[in-house]
């Protein structure tokens, strides 16, 4: 499922694209977790990071995909890759926007992580985003970079 943003002046013909991978970690479910992302424009690639004590993997997949869509700084076309079958089929399956109509409710009960979704809605509002499920360590160079970052910083957040 393409995004297109809010911003109407935009057209996703003339907005900046980007490719970004992104993945997360954690060391038990919950424990210590990380996440990692890569951003390239132009020529030009970016890596973020980040972790947290007492954490999922689900929960670090999407601080992934928040961090990097978070971190642009103007409206972009985004084809973002993910191993997170959790993160790629709510937004292409159409979960996400079945959730908001249901206020955070599916069939089952509730969703987890509602918060980090709420504050995912904005971002694929605000850039044309289209999410590319990829086979996690698997021979994809950017995806298993991502990992590296993710489980490092899940080991950093075991350590302190």
């Amino acid at each position: 499922m393409r995004r297109t943003p809010d911003v109407k002046a935009e057209n996703s013909s003339t907005m900046k694209k980007v490719t970004v991978y992104t993945d997360g970690a954690c060391s038990g479910n919950p424990g210590p977790g990380g996440w990692g992302a890569i951003l390239m424009c132009g020529g030009r690639k970016r890596e973020l990071y980040g972790g947290e004590t007492l954490t999922t993997n689900n929960r670090m997949e999407l601080r992934g995909v928040i961090a990097a869509l978070s971190a642009l700084t103007e409206p972009c076309s985004v084809t973002l890759y993910t191993d997170s079958k959790y993160v790629s089929d709510a937004v292409n399956k159409g979960w996400l926007d079945s959730w908001v109509k249901n206020n955070w409710r599916k069939k089952d009960g509730a969703v987890k992580n509602p918060e980090l979704w709420q504050e995912l809605l904005p971002l694929l509002s605000r850039h044309s985003v289209n999410f590319v499920w990829v086979r996690g360590h698997a021979e994809n160079e950017y995806n298993n970079r991502c990992d590296e970052l993710a489980v490092a910083q899940s080991r950093k957040e075991r350590r302190e």
